[in-house]
């Protein structure tokens, strides 16, 4: 094991970007060790006699002009002290004082401030200019090989196979993404397995036309140069085990996406029956479980997508881990969409982000892993293209307080039109250089006061809600995961959105309204928010007088 230490120069105090690199460093096992803030020279040789350290780091990220001094007197020493010889000199620092940095030939590597963070951690690991394929093939070992910064994932899915091959092999050259979302059209996603049902006049609305398993394993094969991005899909909305199988045989699938409620009557997505809709994304929930392959329940946004009020997308974030739990699923991965509704402020936003972390990382343990996936709300994009890049770079920077582990990339075009190449590559360069900052140092936005309170309050009326769900069947071995009794929660309006209306099967009675840039239950008549306990107690009191 070689060991590394850190330090700032002279009179620099920026140690954010040195915390980090020996951060990565560690992980890669090398043994580090961080020692202090503006160093001397002669400190530095006295700490190196003491330590014998094989590798040091140098950063310097003030005016260039003292630096000049400080690495003279390094060089003269290092060529008259036979214990600095062997050591690998790094150095970190912006532009201007790398560029000094170069001028004394001490080190064996300078980073400028410019490199992205795949070039530094192939660095660390010793991969840097090999030609040695350096990238993971499984999610996991992916997300283990950068954190704490995360892996990027963007969809996409063009009109034609071709079109999106050629788009395939556009982005994994560029090197900037991690995991390519096969989008396939709404004609694949319910007909794969009866195309005699296909309208083909409606081939390659919403996605790529994959008509068979040959079209999936192009799709892969055109994946495999470059960062070698992973491959996942959309779950489709009907004989979705099936599809599953499908997927993991062709473009090795590298998580499965399933609601636990929707592609139902609920949405009318597909033909099932919300009860039966429930059953079979269960049942895809343990295929992958046995199978360790992730799995990712997208429920919470489904909900406030048509307005749920902020509470019940809480509980729906842990009834969602939580099913996924009791089916099994050992890797699971929690998305969070920001922007939903488009209007929430950022305090309140990441309020009710961190409430559903809270809720459902308590469900961890041995046998069950979460991830965090982070991304921005569609409806938050307008639809000019400048602002559009400033929303993506805005919502990207406060979905970086939760430290999640993916970041869903939404192209900063999708108000405008469907996200080619060129737009997929540079909506992860804005990311990218999101990230970049953090390895900077960055504000602890979730300490935030309003965040901890909103955080609270939500946490509180969720578990309202859950208990109100269980409440509905007594009888029932678990009724968090019970089919019968999630479809009485929706029957019975404890789970419910205004735009359920007119639903064959939900209350659609819900009415919700932005208070104060937070979203709440709300009696329109009186003009008032509706408490959670309030809302609850009269739904279930209700439902005993109807008995």
């Amino acid at each position: 094991m070689k060991k590394m230490i850190g330090l700032t120069l002279g009179n620099c105090v920026h140690v954010a970007g040195t915390m980090n690199y020996l951060g990565l460093a560690e992980k890669e096992n090398y043994k580090t060790e961080f020692v202090g803030i503006g160093i001397s020279v002669e400190k530095l040789i006295k700490i190196i006699k003491d330590k014998k350290p094989d590798i040091v780091g140098l950063s310097y990220r003030l005016s260039p002009e003292p630096l000049n001094g400080i690495l003279k007197d390094l060089k003269e020493n290092i060529e008259t002290n036979e214990c600095l010889k062997d050591i690998v000199w790094l150095f970190g620092g912006t532009e201007p004082t790398a560029l000094v940095a170069e001028k004394y030939n001490i080190f064996d590597k300078i980073f400028y401030g410019n490199e992205d963070i795949d070039e530094v951690i192939a660095y660390i690991k010793g991969q840097e200019n090999s030609e040695e394929e350096i990238y993971p093939d499984s999610l996991i070992e992916r997300i283990d090989s950068k954190y704490p910064y995360p892996i990027l994932r963007h969809h996409l899915g063009l009109t034609s196979k071709e079109k999106t091959i050629e788009a395939i092999e556009k982005i994994a050259d560029s090197k900037v993404l991690d995991v390519i979302s096969i989008a396939p059209d709404q004609n694949a996603q319910e007909f794969f397995f009866d195309q005699e049902n296909m309208d083909e006049s409606l081939s390659g609305a919403g996605g790529v036309p994959i008509r068979n398993e040959r079209d999936l394993r192009d799709l892969y094969n055109a994946a495999q140069k470059g960062n070698y991005p992973l491959l996942r899909s959309y779950s489709g909305t009907k004989n979705i085990l099936k599809f599953a199988e499908v997927l993991r045989n062709t473009i090795n699938n590298a998580w499965c996406a399933v609601p636990l409620f929707w592609y139902s009557e609920l949405d009318k997505r597909g033909p099932r029956t919300l009860k039966e809709a429930i059953i079979e994304n269960q049942q895809v929930m343990a295929w992958h479980g046995k199978r360790n392959i992730p799995v990712e329940v997208n429920d919470p946004h489904h909900w406030s997508l048509r307005d749920a009020h902020d509470a019940i997308g809480v509980a729906a974030a842990y009834l969602a881990a939580y099913n996924a739990k009791k089916m099994g699923v050992k890797d699971y991965i929690a998305q969070f969409m920001f922007n939903v509704p488009a209007y929430i402020s950022a305090e309140n936003d990441l309020g009710k982000m961190l409430a559903k972390i809270e809720l459902i990382e308590n469900l961890q343990d041995e046998n069950f892993n979460v991830y965090r996936q982070a991304r921005a709300g569609l409806a938050s994009f307008p639809a000019d293209l400048y602002q559009a890049k400033g929303q993506l770079a805005a919502s990207a920077y406060l979905a970086m307080a939760i430290k999640p582990h993916i970041y869903h990339v939404v192209g900063f075009c999708e108000a405008h039109h469907a996200a080619e190449a060129e737009d997929v590559i540079e909506s992860c360069k804005i990311v990218r250089g999101i990230i970049k900052n953090e390895f900077l140092g960055s504000i602890n936005l979730a300490e935030d006061m309003n965040v901890q309170k909103r955080k609270k309050e939500l946490i509180e009326e969720a578990e309202i809600i859950l208990d109100g769900i269980r409440l509905l069947n007594r009888g029932a071995e678990d009724p968090l995961s019970d089919p019968t009794t999630l479809v009485r929660a929706v029957e019975s309006g404890i789970l419910d959105a205004p735009q359920l209306k007119g639903n064959s099967v939900a209350r659609g009675e819900l009415k919700t309204r932005m208070v104060q840039s937070a979203l709440f239950a709300y009696d329109e008549e009186n003009a008032r928010i509706i408490p959670e306990k309030e809302r609850i107690e009269t739904i279930l009191g209700n439902i005993c007088i109807n008995k």
